[in-house]
């Protein structure tokens, strides 16, 4: 097999606290396999701006006037992980054999990437990264984390586990998934249902370089609820289950209260009534909030609304060295005042 044109993409929200060393890293990477003919000279690293509000953008586009592999695509706002990476995976496919998935957090261990180019070499079309050992997670994180892959794996929904974003995809898996037009991609449950052969690479998983996790106990909790109503109805099963139980223990007691009513040992009790009014209340509450979730999920597949709108795209954009000293071009070592937002959209005219 000839080398590969391998697109490693990166998501990207307010990350230029370790863009820097991100990005100083994965280029010493992609370009120690360049030299040993491991990938193709024309691969690229491809970082998608989720709408960061800090300079992360601007960071992106200096390396991609600079850099011979970075190129950067910015999104018109914030749309989520998940989508940020779908918008990187589905530019990326149209030039390139293969598509690494990395987070920007330096966490994953970049050298796997080799050990994933050679089993894409071995007729695989799908490598997942798996961690080995959770040992950098708090016992908190560590704890829901593998909670919740049990539990996805109880309500019968296929996921690797331990196993998060970071995968090698060739160009045809990626295409397959550009077919899944679901508004709601959980991409750790739909990328195992292509179905192509597949493998899994374990490593340990590092600290995070710098910054701080993009992905607090709301959105983790918000992730996870997603994911399950995504891809199983047994929560609603539960919901029925429950309601059905509900119903003969209250015929049990019926019966009960009964009995003793034609023994004459009935007794006044406000705490029972109460007590059973709160809980058939809090059972309704919750069978209605689960069942709106999935009316919520329908709502937003018939609205067909695009997943996310790219804003400037350099991937599929030739970027020439700007001149020094030209006017409202940029500097090597720094940008001037007209920025890189005016001068790629300039050049994105151009070309259209």
């Amino acid at each position: 097999m000839d080398e590969p044109v391998l697109a490693i993409v990166v998501p990207c929200y307010n990350e230029e606290e370790v863009l820097t060393e991100t990005m100083k890293q994965l280029t010493g990477l992609l370009a120690d396999m360049v030299r040993e003919k491991q990938v193709s000279e024309k691969s690229r690293i491809l970082f998608v701006d989720d709408g960061s509000r800090d300079d992360t953008w601007k960071m992106i586009y200096k390396e991609s006037i600079k850099g011979e592999f970075i190129r950067g695509i910015k999104l018109a706002r914030n749309v989520g992980h998940q989508n940020a990476l779908l918008a990187g995976l589905f530019a990326a496919k149209k030039t390139s054999d293969c598509i690494v998935s990395i987070d920007a957090d330096l966490q994953d261990d970049i050298d796997v990437i080799q050990k994933f180019i050679q089993k894409f070499k071995e007729g695989y079309e799908v490598v997942y990264g798996v961690r080995d050992r959770r040992d950098t997670d708090t016992f908190f994180k560590r704890t829901t984390a593998e909670g919740f892959y049990k539990l996805m794996k109880k309500m019968g929904v296929n996921l690797v586990y331990n196993h998060a974003d970071y995968r090698l995809m060739s160009r045809r898996a990626v295409e397959e998934l550009e077919r899944f037009g679901e508004a709601n991609m959980f991409l750790r449950g739909i990328v195992p249902l292509i179905g192509f052969q597949s493998t899994s690479i374990y490593y340990d998983r590092k600290e995070r370089a710098a910054g701080e996790t993009k992905y607090p106990l709301k959105k983790m909790l918000a992730f996870a609820l997603d994911g399950i109503t995504s891809f199983s109805v047994t929560p609603i099963r539960m919901v029925l289950l429950v309601g059905c139980l509900s119903f003969l223990v209250s015929l049990l007691f019926g019966s009960y209260f009964l009995s003793l009513k034609f023994f004459g040992h009935t007794e006044s009790g406000w705490t029972s009534m109460i007590t059973s009014i709160w809980l058939i209340g809090g059972l309704q509450l919750i069978a209605i909030g689960l069942v709106g979730e999935y009316i919520g999920k329908i709502y937003k597949e018939t609205k067909g609304r695009p997943k996310y709108i790219i804003d400037i795209d350099t991937f599929n954009l030739a970027v020439p060295q700007p001149l020094l000293g030209e006017e409202g071009a940029f500097e090597h070592d720094g940008i001037q005042e007209r920025d890189a937002f005016s001068y790629a959209a300039g050049k994105l005219s151009e070309t259209k």
